[in-house]
């Protein structure tokens, strides 16, 4: 590799970091996982696995949406969402 090569190399990556900027610190919680308020933005009555039941003493929530996946994500971005341990985050009716 030429001398003129590696530079362009050298300046091709420090514009690529730059333009994407630093990595999210490892357990920092963005975008749809920060709160309820934004998980609702999207998904208005919550996220639960397929099977959750909602624990409650008077109407159940039934209309979260279902996905064991959209679930997992959650709990891996932000544990708090679902407070009473359920299986449903940010359920609201």
């Amino acid at each position: 590799m030429s001398r003129k090569s590696g530079a362009a190399a050298v300046v091709a990556a420090v514009a690529v970091a730059l333009t994407i900027g630093p990595a999210a610190p490892a357990g920092a919680v963005t975008g749809t996982w920060k709160n309820c308020t934004s998980v609702n933005k999207k998904y208005p009555h919550g996220v639960g696995k397929v099977k959750a039941r909602d624990r409650t003493s008077g109407r159940p929530v039934t209309t979260f949406r279902k996905s064991d996946s959209l679930y997992a994500q959650a709990m891996r971005a932000n544990k708090g969402l679902d407070r009473d341990k359920d299986g449903i985050a940010c359920e609201k009716r």
